[in-house]
């Protein structure tokens, strides 16, 4: 199904979805504002594009963006609702942000107040150190990926291409991420870690003060080059009114070694947090920013020449004899000298600089072998690798285990000192290693009253998806559930729950007057079960009399419908006698007394017989039911006996 355009408004998609209108497009996909059903709230949702909907790469990047960000719950990340495939493509449902881009607002109003500036980059570090904690990597920080809302809260999104962990920035041998926030790691494609976001919040940071991003180029390659190679000026040359501080923070944020950079983004947001009360920033930011001037770690540097080491002055030549006159006469016999006293002047000089230098070595490498260490940051590794990289840091690592919803078994998912604290060499670093998901065991909840039933699931740890259905159950009531009780699933794992909304509302047909076998069929084919009741009544038989409810009675289904059915008229009268009555009269006497008449001639020979009733049936004096026959023989003077219809 195609997701471009506007075919999409005013549809319900994945039979949930009901979409209002289009919010925007990138790149792979388009994201609408639409109507959630079934927990009756709005939400975007991000559907890619039908173009991409077959592309491996762009599926997984879509898949991996819902399981990230979906996995990280933070006042400033966007939340993930819902994830799927539908319709022939891939979607995201999240949270619905009603404010504007970072970006647009920076466009739109130029340079952001510092104390705003300070405040929004503050938010971002607090969602990307909560992100970073849970070995979530973003690598697509820019203002276009956060959303200020109307109170000036801030909302990190589309984790698109963020990692667990350390990765290659390279994807099908392109560098990913934007080029005008990338890191220089990033340019390279080497591998990245959480100092690549903090890398990407300086350049924003930097954009916010200033207007502008501090490298700019005709191509995305020209761009990269320029963090490979050139020093940033400091904000405050575009702007007088930004702090020395402020500036200090930006450039340590931008340092082209990871290493010289904010090694967290807690450290970050730390000196941030000085800034507004009123402190100096930390003397390693000093050290760190003077250095970044100074072009430290960019290739092609100005070499800073170290001074020569001293060195031992040689021994000067004895003065010049003085000229013979200086006595008065030809002088005083010469006396050669020996060189031995100068030899062992410099040999001892030589030793004492040896030993000297030896016993400074020896310090040296006794204060480096005490030296504080920077700690590793391996949530995301794997164990073995995680504690390899520990222990090359001359730290010993403890092992403990403990389940994640995130991170795959195996997988380090939390260490007792962050990545970039400083240690002394020895210390224990305690590894938290995942075990897998958790599991759990599903509740049975049928029965049960709808809130029971969630609260019981999510004590369980289990999402609860609910249907509603017609059942002849009480409304409220849970009728099913999927999948059933007692299963082991992960937590999480969403389970369907049936409620009874009721019996399904059917308007009673009128079957008055049918014969019972069809009106049944009706009735029980509108969804109504049938009794009958057998009653005396003038209407034939097994005719339908009466019915209760009465037609047009709106009813749950599977209502008891009664029907009341003639069994044949049953009340009886009795029959005249009219033997030896003429024909006329007879008949007149029948008649008047409810029933029907049939003649029969009877021959007789008797001419007095003629036309005189002779016999009768049923006979005279006996019951019979009203409205039935009688049969009366008259005679008939022929000679011969003539039986007439």
């Amino acid at each position: 199904m195609a997701v471009t355009g506007d075919t999409l408004i005013d549809s319900v998609f994945d039979g949930r979805y009901r979409i209002i209108r289009k919010l925007g497009a990138g790149g792979m996909a388009n994201v609408y504002l639409a109507e959630d059903q079934e927990l009756g709230r709005r939400v975007a949702i991000k559907i890619l594009d039908d173009r991409h909907a077959a592309d491996d790469s762009f599926i997984e990047r879509f898949r991996r963006e819902a399981k990230n960000a979906a996995g990280l719950s933070h006042p400033n990340i966007v939340s993930i609702y819902d994830r799927g495939e539908a319709e022939g493509t891939y979607y995201i449902a999240m949270e619905y942000l009603s404010g504007r881009s970072l970006k647009e607002l920076i466009v739109s109003r130029g340079p952001t107040p510092i104390r705003i500036a300070i405040d929004y980059t503050r938010q971002m570090l607090a969602a990307l150190g909560f992100a970073h904690r849970h070995g979530i990597v973003h690598r697509d920080i820019k203002p276009h990926n956060v959303v200020v809302d109307a109170d000036g809260q801030l909302k990190v999104t589309d984790f698109g291409i963020a990692r667990s962990g350390a990765s290659q920035m390279t994807e099908v041998g392109s560098i990913i991420g934007t080029a005008q926030y990338l890191s220089p790691e990033q340019a390279r494609g080497a591998p990245v870690d959480q100092r690549s976001d903090v890398y990407s919040v300086g350049i924003v940071l930097y954009e916010m003060l200033t207007g502008k991003v501090p490298f700019t180029g005709d191509t995305p390659l020209e761009i990269a080059m320029k963090h490979l190679s050139e020093v940033p000026s400091p904000p405050s040359e575009l702007r007088p009114d930004v702090p020395d501080d402020l500036d200090l923070v930006v450039l340590r944020a931008l340092a082209k070694d990871p290493e010289d950079r904010y090694q967290t983004a807690e450290e970050m947001n730390a000196d941030l947090a000085r800034i507004q009360q009123g402190l100096a920033v930390s003397s390693a930011t000093t050290d760190a920013a003077t250095a970044v001037l100074a072009g430290a770690g960019i290739s092609g540097a100005p070499t800073i020449i170290a001074p020569r080491a001293t060195q031992v002055a040689p021994p000067q030549p004895p003065p010049p004899t003085p000229p013979a006159g200086y006595y008065g006469y030809e002088g005083p016999p010469r006396r050669s000298r020996s060189l031995w006293p100068w030899l062992l002047v410099l040999l001892l000089l030589v030793g004492a600089g040896f030993a000297a230098w030896y016993g400074y070595g020896k310090i040296r490498d006794e204060l480096n072998a005490n030296k504080p260490v920077a700690v590793p940051y391996v949530v995301g590794l794997k164990q073995a690798q995680a504690v390899k990289k520990i222990k090359d840091k001359g730290l010993s690592a403890k092992i403990v285990h403990g389940f994640s919803e995130i991170y795959p078994a195996g997988t380090v998912m939390g260490q007792s000192i962050d990545g970039g604290e400083k240690t002394d060499k020895g210390n224990t670093v305690r590894l938290t290693v995942s075990s897998g998901k958790p599991k759990t065991t599903v509740p049975d909840i049928v029965g049960k009253a709808q809130s029971d039933a969630v609260a019981a699931l999510t004590a369980a740890h289990l999402k609860v998806s609910v249907f509603h259905v017609y059942s002849s159950q009480s409304p409220d009531t849970v009728t099913g559930q999927n999948p059933p009780a007692n299963s082991r699933v992960f937590w999480n794992t969403k389970v369907r729950i049936n409620v009874s909304q009721g019996a399904k509302q059917i308007e009673i047909p009128n079957v008055v007057g049918q014969p019972y076998a069809s009106a049944r069929s009706t009735l029980l084919g509108a969804g109504l079960n049938v009794t009958e009741s057998l009653v005396d009544s003038n209407q034939p038989a097994n005719t339908v009399v009466s019915q209760s409810p009465g037609a047009g009675t709106r009813v749950g289904s599977g209502t008891t419908v009664t029907l009341s059915v003639s069994r044949g008229s049953t009340a009886t009268t009795p029959v005249p006698d009219v033997t030896n009555q003429d024909e006329p009269t007879a008949k007149a006497l029948l008649t008047g007394s409810g029933f029907k008449v049939k003649v029969v001639k009877q021959a007789v020979t008797d001419p007095g017989e003629q036309g005189i009733v002779l016999d009768q049936q049923p006979a005279g004096g006996t019951n019979a039911p009203a409205g039935s026959t009688v049969t009366i023989s008259v005679g008939n003077y022929t000679g011969t006996t003539t039986a007439v219809p």
